[in-house]
Parts: structure tokens; C-alpha cells; sequence
């Protein structure tokens, strides 16, 4: 099989709408029903549900307190208008920090989780967020392990959307047979 991947300059907020379009598209030629998706404040979110109206969207945002005690980054305003179109907010804590996050924090040591999302860094760090998003998915309940998926991110400081895959998501307890099929773009770093 031959695809096009799209190799961004750089990790730029500026490709959101671009990275919706090849996305829809993409699901469309392959037949995927559900796509997952980084956001934040809610904002690349909302941009999602309107550009991807007709499939499975399932957003994922930070868990409470991921940036200063009980503050909860996805705005009220950015959930409803997700989920009156449809879409689904999953809030998390990251399936690769949690615990091993606090223990870091703590003891200052690398915990597997650390290991897993610095290795996966090395391809961007929206591809680490887009295999990490896909795990939480799964574990919610929201995406099935046994149907490729698309999945979407960014480079946190930029905002927006900037890399786009097609997985196969899996429980994160078996985070070994999760499997990277397509890189629909990426910043090329």
C-alpha cells in the first residue's frame, strides 16, 4: 500500500484545521468510525465536533489538577458545546503519569511510564500524546480495542493540532499490542 504522509515545518497551532481535513478524509477512505483527540482548554476540541461531524469523536482532556490543584483546564462552555454536538470529553489522569508521575516528583526517578513517553518523544511529542490518548480511550470504554481508530495532537505549548495517526487502540495493560498503522502528518521536527 502507498499513502501520503504530510510533514509539517514545525509544531504549530496554525495546522489545526489542515490536520481536521486530512483526518476526516483519511477515516473516510479507510472506513474508521471513531477518532480521539488531545485538547486542553477545550478549543481544538470544539473545532473537531464541527469539522468531523458524523463520527465517533471522543475528546481527551487533562485531569483535574494536572496543572495547579483542582483547576480544570477544559472550559465549561468548550464541554457543552462538545457534547451537544455529539461528542464525547474524557477526563483523565495520562495513562503513562499518574502514580509514577508522584513518585517521580517525590524520589526524583524515572518510572516506566516516564520511559515509555520519552521514547515515543523521540517521533514528537504529539505522537506520544496521540498512542497515550488512545490508551485512555480504550480504558474508558470509548474506543474499541479490536477497530483502528484515528488519533490526534498536539505540542502542548503550541495549542492546536499538529499529528494525526492511525491506531489500533488497546487497554493500556496491554499496552504492548498497541499498534501504529499510518501517520496521516507530523511536524517533522
Amino acid at each position: 500500500m502507498e499513502t501520503k504522509v504530510l510533514f509539517f515545518e514545525s509544531a504549530n497551532v496554525q495546522y489545526t484545521d489542515e490536520v481536521l481535513s486530512l483526518v476526516k478524509q483519511r477515516a473516510m477512505e479507510l472506513g474508521i468510525k471513531s477518532i480521539v483527540i488531545a485538547s486542553n482548554s477545550g478549543n481544538t476540541a470544539v473545532k473537531a465536533v464541527n469539522a468531523l461531524k458524523g463520527f465517533n469523536v471522543i475528546v481527551v482532556s487533562l485531569a483535574t489538577g494536572s496543572r495547579e490543584p483542582n483547576l480544570q483546564v477544559f472550559t465549561e462552555d468548550n464541554r457543552k458545546i462538545v457534547e451537544r454536538a455529539g461528542g464525547k470529553v474524557l477526563t483523565s489522569v495520562h495513562a503513562f503519569g499518574g502514580v509514577s508521575a508522584a513518585m517521580r516528583d517525590k524520589f526524583n526517578t524515572l518510572q516506566i511510564g516516564d520511559i515509555i513517553a520519552n521514547t515515543l518523544r523521540i517521533f514528537g511529542q504529539g505522537m506520544k500524546v496521540a498512542c497515550e490518548i488512545a490508551l485512555m480511550a480504550a480504558d474508558a470504554g470509548l474506543v474499541r480495542s479490536n477497530e483502528p481508530a484515528i488519533s490526534i495532537a498536539g505540542t502542548g505549548k503550541t495549542g492546536g493540532a499538529d499529528t494525526a495517526i492511525v491506531i489500533s487502540p488497546v487497554n493500556s495493560i496491554r499496552f504492548f499490542d498497541l499498534k501504529v498503522h499510518e501517520i496521516i502528518c507530523k511536524p517533522r521536527l
